[in-house]
């Protein structure tokens, strides 16, 4: 009879964070489930943390310890700006889901920056709303990034503006309508949505603004560490965030709701599951108990009952909890958003933790410069 530990349990046998437990579920060394008693906590198999443990007693190559720390490893870089804390997602010390009640994204720019003067993003030139979209995107932040001025031995508060600059001009890039309104709003305008409807994608802006060191924000400090202007550490961040493992996961998310309303929830997932692909907008590595932004984004939204039924068979199938994927693709079916929102809506929230990371990676005056473990010919 299979045995199931409690997360504590698997912690304290395995000594290690709770990121990094739940890193090995994510690459499918640890078996999970719902606890039976209680299906919003997870249980872990005794068999597969044993068996890790084992090995870990072992000894471990520095080599070997590199390699792992790339992939969902142990934090490599030290960040006062975001962390995922017991299932939190914490911005310097707030809990970002509480913050995202009231909070706009200029805010979050100026407790994210450490900025001691209120940040905008404000853009007042008519003909810059003309056209929109990712490429629209890009060619902006590269005029940006080739008249850029490097982001070493300059003080926090240029970078800042630099990064404002940067974010404004994304932000109308991606269809935000002129106009000095905290960005949301033009968002709003700029999308044809109800001004009333404008509060969701404020807070989910502010719920996306950072991530502690996930692939895009490690792309920016990379580009950063170099002395790159601040747009092109943005730049650096939007081009890693168009993957299909990134950015591209809220494309992924609605075409599976597209695929339950089509075939049924049930038949929907099976086929999904049975190309070995993992179910986007469900699960996250780092939260195994459910995603708390995403429970932060459906506090305000009203969820129509083909997602309500796909949710609960997700739930009944895998045991895996909604994340901020389903999250952003039920948001842009309720408000009738463009199909790519939830990607132009990751990209500019997140452009603000790019930046951070950026400003704190320069300052630090610091090279990133990993090596390389050769395995070719030897010539």
């Amino acid at each position: 009879m299979t045995e199931w530990l409690t997360r504590d349990e698997a912690l304290e046998q395995l000594n290690v964070r709770p990121q990094t437990l739940y890193a090995y579920v994510s690459r499918g060394r640890i078996g999970m489930k719902p606890d039976d008693a209680d299906p919003r906590r997870s249980q872990y198999r005794a068999d597969d943390i044993a068996a890790l443990a084992t090995r870990r007693d072992r000894g471990r190559s520095p080599q070997a310890i590199a390699e792992s720390a790339i992939a969902w490893g142990e934090p490599a870089i030290a960040t006062s700006i975001s962390t995922v804390l017991h299932g939190r997602l914490v911005y310097r010390g707030r809990d970002a889901v509480e913050f995202s009640v009231t909070a706009t994204l200029e805010e979050t720019a100026g407790l994210l920056w450490a900025s001691d003067r209120p940040v905008s993003f404000a853009s007042l030139t008519p003909s810059a709303a003309r056209q929109s979209g990712t490429p629209t995107a890009f060619a902006r932040l590269s005029a940006l990034a080739a008249g850029g001025w490097s982001s070493l031995g300059r003080r926090p508060a240029m970078l800042q503006q630099d990064g404002a600059a940067a974010t404004s001009a994304l932000a109308t890039a991606l269809g935000a309508a002129p106009g000095s309104e905290p960005v949301h709003t033009r968002l709003a305008q700029g999308w044809s949505v109800e001004a009333a409807s404008a509060d969701l994608i404020r807070k989910a802006l502010v719920l996306i603004a950072d991530h502690e060191l996930n692939a895009s924000t490690f792309a920016a400090r990379v580009a950063a560490s170099t002395g790159a202007p601040i747009a092109a550490c943005l730049l650096a961040g939007l081009a890693t965030l168009t993957g299909p493992r990134h950015g591209g996961a809220g494309a992924a998310a609605i075409a599976l709701v597209e695929d339950a309303e089509r075939l049924g929830p049930d038949e929907a997932i099976a086929r999904w599951l049975a190309h070995d692909r993992p179910l986007p907008g469900f699960g996250h590595p780092l939260y195994p108990e459910g995603d708390p932004r995403a429970e932060g984004l459906f506090s305000g939204l009203k969820i129509d009952d083909g997602l309500s039924r796909l949710r609960k068979a997700v739930l009944a199938a895998t045991g895996l909890h909604p994340n901020i994927d389903f999250a952003l693709a039920a948001m842009t079916r309720s408000l009738r958003l463009p199909s790519d929102a939830p990607f132009r809506l990751f990209a500019l929230g997140r452009s603000v933790g790019w930046t951070a990371h950026a400003i704190e990676q320069a300052i630090s005056n610091r090279l990133i410069r990993p090596r390389a473990r050769y395995d070719g010919p030897a010539g």
